[in-house]
C-alpha cells in the first residue's frame, strides 16, 4: 500500500465542498477508505438515544469524515501538493510549493 500524503496531526485546507477554504488539524486518517476527519470541519448533527454514557440523549454535533482528495496539506501557511523523496535511506514527504521536507 502506498504511503499516505496526509497524516494525523497535519494542518490541512479544504479545497471543495461546503467548508471550502477552511483550515483545521487532522484528527484521524482512514487510509483504507481514503477518508480524513478534520477538527471543526464538516460538522453534522446526530440524534442519540439515552444510554449509560449519555443519560439524556438528544442531538450532538460531531465532525464527519471527508474524502482525502478534498483536502490539501498546509505548509508555512500555504496549501501545497505533496511529493516523496528518499533522503538518507528514509522516505520523506516533500512540499511541492517550497521543496522543503515536511517530516
Amino acid at each position: 500500500m502506498a504511503a499516505s500524503k496526509i497524516k494525523k496531526g497535519d494542518t490541512v485546507k479544504v479545497i471543495t465542498g461546503k467548508d471550502l477554504g477552511k483550515t483545521g488539524k487532522v484528527t484521524s486518517v482512514d487510509v483504507k477508505n481514503h477518508k480524513v476527519v478534520v477538527e471543526g470541519i464538516n460538522k453534522v448533527t446526530k440524534h442519540t438515544k439515552p444510554s449509560a454514557q449519555n443519560q439524556n440523549g438528544g442531538i450532538i454535533e460531531k465532525e464527519a469524515a471527508l474524502d482525502i482528495s478534498n483536502v490539501m496539506l498546509v505548509v508555512d501557511g500555504k496549501a501545497t501538493r505533496v511529493g516523496f523523496k528518499v533522503e538518507d535511506g528514509k522516505k520523506v514527504r516533500i512540499a511541492k510549493a517550497t521543496g522543503k521536507a515536511i517530516d
